[in-house]
């Protein structure tokens, strides 16, 4: 990818008019932690991360990771983008976070139900990116929401993202493209029914998107569609991610 340093992260946060963001590790970068240690230290404390970890991390080193401003790790089941996901050294090293800390993982829809063993053993909050990739051309009521829901029932500490219109509604994947509408009619109601477990972003700077790299004003202007009330914003902006990245401020 190109570069996509914090001062442009900075940048557009602001431009954007949000006051804080979480930084997610990049996949490129691997277990090295470096560069989004380095643009937290940089936010003045308006940014937290998301970090991933060698799973035989050392309890020292997951200290020195929640000190740099990290409050969670990412496992990756992407087919495309990891070979191998090691399950069960992943469940142990899920044991051994830092208090108050979370787990995020990323698969898409055809692997849910293998993975929900997984899931159901992991003894801290789940936070699934991007709703585990649903068609959303089915819309609201379509197998794959039905699926994810059911996964939502089954533990109340399991949390989502409501993003990536970019990505779930993309011509290129058969959807409608920007501005996404199969995204917002199948989004609004999964974010009113679980409204105190879902959190937005934008996937700045959208990796593997460079022929269809999307407008993040436009990104933002899903927000009214997918939480077309106050209260609802306010929970997906403000309230939700206080709750998972500063805790100790509420």
């Amino acid at each position: 990818p190109q570069d996509a340093g914090p001062d442009k992260l900075f940048a557009l946060r602001d431009h954007l008019g949000f006051s804080r963001n979480v930084i997610v590790q990049a996949s490129c970068h691997g277990t090295d932690n470096a560069a989004t240690l380095n643009a937290i230290a940089k936010s003045e404390g308006k940014a937290r991360g998301v970090a991933v970890v060698d799973p035989d991390i050392s309890d020292a080193e997951l200290s020195a990771l929640h000190e740099g401003g990290m409050r969670g790790i990412r496992f990756n089941f992407l087919k495309r983008l990891v070979d191998n996901a090691p399950k069960d050294k992943f469940l142990e090293v899920s044991k051994r976070l830092p208090e108050g800390w979370h787990v995020v993982i990323y698969f898409e829809a055809d692997i849910l139900e293998e993975l929900r063993p997984f899931m159901d053993a992991i003894p801290v909050p789940l936070v699934i990116d991007h709703m585990g990739r649903p068609d959303v051309r089915q819309g609201p009521d379509g197998e794959d929401m039905k699926a994810f829901r059911r996964l939502l029932d089954s533990r109340e500490d399991i949390w989502f993202k409501a993003t990536c219109p970019e990505r779930l509604d993309a011509i290129k994947e058969g959807g409608m493209g920007d501005p996404w509408d199969n995204f917002a009619s199948a989004v609004a109601p999964l974010v009113a029914d679980y409204q105190d477990r879902v959190i937005w972003g934008t996937d700045w700077p959208h990796p593997n998107m460079q022929d269809e790299i999307a407008d993040d004003g436009h990104i933002v202007d899903m927000i009214p569609r997918i939480a077309p009330t106050v209260e609802l914003q306010q929970k997906l902006l403000i309230t939700n991610p206080m709750r998972l990245y500063w805790p100790e401020e509420l």
